[in-house]
């Protein structure tokens, strides 16, 4: 999964409840638009270029894999949901809500409808205050002026006060009493690039198995029986290691880790691949390894029906992958589900994927999200 996109928004009112509308457009754009990361104190400074009530402004960080003018669509299409009527007189004017894209990443974009970073920005003191609190190393790409610079040249001289804090919709779940969190699934259920989203939305330590440098994995997906034993085997070995070293090493700037897989896995598959008597050797050698290991405070299974399974082994383009035949993934499926009926000292989520796109649907992630935190606090 690629690194997401970083958008910084600026978001202002002056009718009505101000401060509940700053909340509510976070929120909507968490649920609706992208991930929210971040939310900039809340500042009050009068209107801007015309006579009205003044304003209250924040600034607020997303991820995102859309690209900037799909956030943009997205962006003018909530501030309707959300009650903002333009009107086709010239200048500025009162409003309900306003959403601006201030930069996105640090490209320079100039479009009809869009030029980013915005090109006002070191002009208006509601947008460099609350940027210099969730971006303060912040960079303008054309000029590369830092954000402090920006403030200390800035022409604005119009007062600016901070009066309020508002919500974070992701700190909902960095608050959350979390160690460790390992994300499973079958070949293609999308483990690892949920586990990615997470821990770069979380600030989580992100631990990804090491399957591409097995030198067994192509052999045996060419000659199954030959080559299930020293592939399961080398996996072991490797997992062992590479969680024991994870785990073990904490990161003071991390909230938590996040993981791909879990050790199990390793019975789950030895068990579909491996002849009888060369389970139960492998078995004793999994057993004596797994009481040794660190338990996540929860499991989360994603289920995926085979059909999207087969879709998504298609799509991402492995050619050692590409022959993997469907009954050999619904044993798999069943092997999970059966293993972890037996499993008591498991804190265990399963959430079915396979109507979800947690990848393009920013709803269906939040829907993940909520079902994480609903299970760790339960």
């Amino acid at each position: 999964m690629k690194n997401q996109n970083t958008a910084l928004l600026s978001l202002g009112t002056n009718l009505g409840d101000r401060l509940k509308n700053l909340q509510f457009c976070i929120d909507a754009i968490h649920e609706e638009v992208a991930t929210v990361v971040q939310v900039s104190p809340v500042y009050e400074t009068p209107a801007w270029g015309f006579e009205a009530a003044p304003f209250y402004n924040c600034m607020i960080q997303i991820h995102t894999l859309k690209s900037a003018t799909k956030i943009l669509s997205k962006i003018l299409k909530l501030e309707k949901k959300l009650g903002r009527t333009r009107s086709e007189k010239s200048g500025y004017q009162s409003r309900i809500i306003d959403i601006d894209i201030i930069a996105f990443n640090d490209e320079l974009i100039e479009t009809e409808n869009l030029i980013v970073p915005h090109p006002r920005l070191e002009m208006r003191n509601f947008v460099l205050y609350p940027l210099k609190d969730i971006a303060g190393k912040w960079v303008h790409p054309k000029t590369k002026e830092l954000i402090s610079d920006l403030i200390q040249n800035s022409t604005d001289s119009s007062a600016i006060e901070r009066v309020a804090h508002l919500i974070n919709p992701i700190q909902k779940i960095k608050n959350l009493e979390l160690n460790y969190i390992a994300i499973e699934g079958n070949i293609g259920a999308g483990k690892t690039t949920l586990a990615s989203k997470i821990a770069e939305d979380c600030n989580a330590k992100l631990v990804l198995e090491r399957f591409a440098d097995n030198p067994f994995l192509p052999k045996f997906y060419k000659d199954q029986s030959r080559y299930a034993f020293p592939l399961e085997m080398s996996f072991l070995a490797d997992r062992y290691q590479q969680l024991t070293d994870d785990l073990a090493q904490f990161d003071l700037f991390k909230d938590f880790i996040v993981a791909d897989y879990h050790i199990f896995k390793s019975l789950i598959f030895a068990k579909v691949t491996l002849q009888e008597d060369e389970y139960r050797l492998y078995k004793n050698l999994f057993d004596i390894i797994y009481k040794e290991m660190p338990k996540p405070d929860l499991y989360v299974y994603l289920y995926q029906n085979t059909e999207r399974l087969l879709a998504n082994i298609k799509k991402r383009g492995r050619s050692y992958e590409q022959e993997i035949p469907a009954d050999y993934l619904e044993k798999i499926n069943q092997g999970y589900l059966d293993y972890i009926k037996t499993q008591t000292d498991l804190n265990i989520l399963i959430i079915d994927v396979s109507d979800l796109d947690f990848v393009k649907k920013q709803e269906d992630y939040v829907f993940i999200l909520n079902a994480i935190k609903k299970k760790i606090e339960n």
